[in-house]
C-alpha cells in the first residue's frame, strides 16, 4: 500500500481539522444525558459554546487579512454587525414562512454571508489602495459607521414586505406589522436557533474556505504581495485582485458569524459590535500567531473562556486578565523558549522517522 505523502502545510491543517472535531465530541459528550446529572458542563460553558465557535470564525477570518494578507484592520467588527443583523431580519422575517428552525439558521447565515461580503467589497475599493497605519485608520472609521448606522436604523415587515427609515420610526407599518431593527434598540423578540453543532460546522467551513484559498495559486499570489508588494506587481501579480480576494472572504466569513452569534441571544444591540470588539477579536489573532489558524483557535477559546473563569477575583478579575495575555506574549515571543521547544520537536521528529527507517 502507497504511503499517503504530506506536506508540512497539509498536516498542520488535518491537524487542526482533527482537533477541531474532537474538541466538539468531547464537548458533546460532557453535555450529554449519558453522565449523570446531564452533563459536567456547567450552564455558564454550555452558553458559552456558541459564542466561542461565532468568535473562532471571527479570528480565523480576520487571520486571512492580517496573517496571510499582512494587512491590519481595525474593522471587523462592523462585518460582524452587518451579517448579525441582517441574518437575524431574514430569520424573523421567514419565521413564518419557513418554520424550520435549521434551514432559517441556514438561510440566516447565508444572508449574513453575503451581505457582510459585500459591504468587504464596497469599503475595500477605496480601503484596499491604502496600505499600513492608513488602512487600519480607514477600517476603523468603517466600524464605527456601521455601528451609527444600524443604531440609527428602523426595519419592520408587514403583510406588504419590509420597510426602512432611518433615524426616525417613519415605517408606518400595516395592522399585524412588526418592527425588526429598533434603532438605538437593536433587535429584540430574537429566536434563540443558534447551537453548537451549528457553530462547529461553521468553524469546519471557515477552515475549509480559508485552508483551501491559502494553498491555492491564489493563495500563494496573496502571500507574495505580504512578503514583496513590489516584487509581486513586477512579476504580473494583480494587487487590487487578490488583496480584495482576501478581504471579501474574510469579511462574508465575519458575517456569518455575527448572524451565529446573533441568534444566541433574544436582544441584540449596535453597540455589541464596537471598536473594543475588533481589538479582542485583534489580540485572538496576535496571540494565537500571525498566519496560525490552529493558534487563532486556541487563544479565542482560551481568551473567551479565562474573564469568567477569573471572575472570582471581582474587581481584579480585567487585572489578572491583563497580566495573563502579557505572559503569555512574553513566553511566546521569548527566542530561548522558542528554541527549547524547536529542538525538542526536531528530537521527536527525529525519534519518529528512526522508528519508520526500523
Amino acid at each position: 500500500m502507497k504511503k499517503l505523502n504530506l506536506n508540512k502545510s497539509n498536516r498542520r491543517n488535518y491537524l487542526t481539522y482533527g482537533l477541531v472535531i474532537l474538541a466538539y465530541l468531547v464537548l458533546q459528550f460532557l453535555g450529554s444525558d449519558i453522565l449523570k446529572s446531564g452533563g459536567v458542563l456547567s450552564f455558564t460553558i454550555q452558553g458559552m459554546l456558541v459564542p466561542i465557535c461565532a468568535y473562532i470564525v471571527m479570528a480565523v477570518s480576520l487571520n486571512l487579512t492580517v496573517g496571510v494578507l499582512g494587512e491590519l484592520s481595525l474593522g471587523h467588527a462592523g462585518f460582524m454587525s452587518v451579517g448579525a443583523f441582517t441574518g437575524v431580519t431574514a430569520a424573523m422575517a421567514l419565521q413564518d414562512a419557513i418554520p424550520a428552525a435549521p434551514l432559517r439558521m441556514v438561510i440566516a447565515l447565508a444572508v449574513g454571508a453575503i451581505f457582510a461580503g459585500f459591504a468587504g467589497f464596497l469599503i475595500g475599493i477605496p480601503v484596499l489602495r491604502l496600505n499600513g497605519d492608513y488602512l487600519a485608520i480607514v477600517t476603523l472609521a468603517f466600524g464605527e459607521i456601521i455601528k451609527t448606522i444600524f443604531n440609527n436604523l428602523y426595519v419592520g415587515v408587514d403583510s406588504h414586505g419590509l420597510h426602512m427609515s432611518i433615524l426616525s420610526d417613519t415605517t408606518n407599518l400595516a395592522e399585524g406589522g412588526k418592527l425588526i431593527i429598533a434603532g438605538p434598540m437593536g433587535i429584540g423578540g430574537i429566536q434563540k436557533i443558534s447551537t453548537f453543532t451549528s457553530g462547529f460546522l461553521l468553524v469546519i467551513i471557515a477552515l475549509i474556505i480559508i485552508f483551501n484559498l491559502v494553498n491555492s495559486r491564489a493563495g500563494r499570489a496573496i502571500m507574495a504581495i505580504r512578503d514583496n508588494r513590489i516584487a509581486a506587481e513586477s512579476i504580473g501579480i494583480n494587487i487590487t485582485k487578490y488583496k480584495m480576494m482576501a478581504f471579501v472572504t474574510s469579511a462574508a466569513l465575519a458575517g456569518s458569524a455575527g448572524a451565529l452569534f446573533a441568534m444566541n441571544y433574544s436582544t441584540i444591540v449596535a453597540n455589541k459590535f464596537d471598536f473594543n470588539t475588533s481589538i479582542l477579536v485583534l489580540v485572538f489573532v496576535v496571540l494565537g500567531g500571525l498566519g496560525n489558524m490552529l493558534g487563532s483557535i486556541v487563544a479565542a477559546a482560551a481568551l473567551t473562556i479565562l474573564p469568567e473563569a477569573l471572575r472570582q477575583f471581582s474587581d481584579y478579575r480585567m487585572l489578572v486578565y491583563a497580566i495573563v495575555l502579557i505572559l503569555v506574549m512574553l513566553a511566546t515571543n521569548n527566542p530561548t523558549l522558542k528554541s527549547y521547544l524547536g529542538k525538542l520537536k526536531s528530537a521527536v521528529t527525529g525519534k519518529r522517522r528512526g522508528k519508520e527507517a526500523a
